[in-house]
């Protein structure tokens, strides 16, 4: 781990409008829902400007055909495919890392390990994949999946996948294709090459991948997961874990929770950053930032189907209590937060709504500037938090607020680049590159599982 002092971290989660539901209907939110590429490279083209340590993009993948019930009154999650965004957005940027979802449940890795691989040489080493393994009703129907694998087994099946890749990567020394010589007809050394045989309970090959290792070694590992599973999952394989808490004391008992499970896969934890969603409004005034973030709120259409983190709640009154539900077999560990949070404050449908949906249950700053960084600031140096991942209520108007006058903020206090150190994704994040066949399970950690 490159010995450095301790930087806040900074990522940006781009989506089309903004996240705030009622972002859509604000003046100067894109007017149309068209894919349109030059949206995109203008929005990471500022998020680059402000240093940020990357841009993030999500993947709903998979719609249901019965899923259009009140489509159209809200607006749709729905653009480019992340992969190819990002493999365009890297030709118009050169410093800010891009980070694309892709969900184990409908690829394969060696399908998978060619695209990161190529992107990661394109981007020239600024690539990041946030692995999902979630798997929605809407997901299991446009795929033809009659019996979806359980919470547990997705992880599994995740967890398998994660380490194929990682071998797949390292199928090839880092200078294997540099010392071609063409007087003596030798192309390249035998030894560099590391063939892959697998043969496990998801995943069955043996092969080379036919493209040369990655830049960083491998992609920057990004996730989500709340759940049990999940952290664990997450102390096992993840550099960035996209956390959600609301207040300081759930930040830092998920904070120090995940932190202290990386031991025993043979981690150190500082190789993993801790970044907590965090939605804002800024103003001149707080008065300013909070009339702001009420027009927003003010937007929301309450009409027709009422979706919270995937139940249907509509046939409940909206002003009263949230009722008994099933625990999904999604999202676990985010519906829990939901449940507590309602039972704790007493708050009604409309209000969780807005408290939670609306921000999916990350925390929102409001106010000024130097409101906003002393807020960051608290979560950073109180083991809350190694940085943010923005989640921009309003778009554009949301991330250039916050890159013209936040970010210069938290600049003169030295709790963030004024400029990037490094070219790749690890640079930025002090994240080591990894040697070949260093990520290979280690036999007694196995044993432990």
């Amino acid at each position: 781990m490159t010995a450095r002092k301790r930087h806040l971290a900074l990522g940006v989660f781009l989506t089309r409008h903004g996240h705030h539901p009622g972002a859509w209907r604000q003046p100067g939110s894109a007017r149309s829902g068209r894919p349109d590429f030059d949206y995109w490279a203008e929005l990471v083209k500022t998020a680059e400007r402000g240093k940020l340590d990357t841009a993030f993009f999500a993947d709903f993948v998979g719609q249901a055909g019965d899923s259009t019930k009140g489509i159209e009154r809200r607006h749709a999650f729905l653009d480019f495919e992340p992969l190819t965004l990002v493999a365009a957005l890297a030709a118009v940027t050169s410093k800010i890392g891009l980070v694309a979802t892709v969900n184990t449940n409908f690829d394969h890795p060696y399908s998978l390990a060619r695209r990161f691989a190529a992107l990661d040489h394109i981007s020239q080493g600024r690539v990041g994949w946030n692995i999902v393994s979630s798997l929605g009703d809407g997901a299991a129907k446009s795929f033809g999946i009659d019996q979806p694998l359980t919470h547990g087994e997705r992880y599994a099946r995740a967890s398998e996948f994660v380490d194929v890749a990682r071998a797949l990567w390292d199928s090839w020394e880092d200078d294997a294709f540099e010392h071609a010589d063409q007087d003596s007809g030798i192309y390249l050394d035998p030894n560099d090459v590391h063939p892959v045989r697998h043969d496990g309970r998801y995943f069955h090959l043996s092969t080379v991948l036919d493209t040369a290792r990655p830049v960083q070694g491998h992609p920057v590992f990004a996730q989500a997961g709340n759940s049990e599973v999940g952290r664990d999952f997450a102390a096992k394989y993840a550099e960035m874990i996209y956390a959600a808490a609301q207040f300081i004391e759930e930040a830092q008992r998920f904070y120090a929770d995940v932190k202290g499970r990386m031991t025993k896969y043979g981690r150190h934890p500082d190789a993993l950053k801790v970044m907590p969603g965090l939605s804002f409004a800024i103003g001149t005034s707080r008065q300013e930032a909070q009339d702001k973030f009420a027009a927003l709120e003010d937007a929301v259409d309450f009409s027709g189907e009422l979706n919270l983190m995937g139940q249907d709640v509509s046939g409940y009154p909206l002003d009263g209590p949230l009722p008994d539900l099933p625990e999904p077999e999604n999202g676990k560990g985010r519906w829990r937060q939901l449940t507590e949070l309602a039972r704790r404050e007493k708050l009604t449908i409309r209000q969780l709504f807005l408290r939670f949906n609306a921000v999916r249950g990350h925390r929102v700053v409001i106010g000024t500037p130097v409101e906003i960084a002393d807020q960051i600031q608290d979560w950073f140096e109180r083991g809350a938090a190694d940085g943010f991942n923005l989640i921009p209520p309003l778009l554009p108007s949301s991330l250039t607020e916050f890159v013209d006058l936040v970010v210069p903020e938290l600049q003169r206090r030295g709790l963030f680049r004024t400029d990037y150190e490094g070219s790749t994704l690890r640079d930025h994040l002090g994240l080591s590159r990894p040697a070949i066949g260093a990520a290979a399970p280690h036999p007694e950690i196995l044993a432990a599982e």
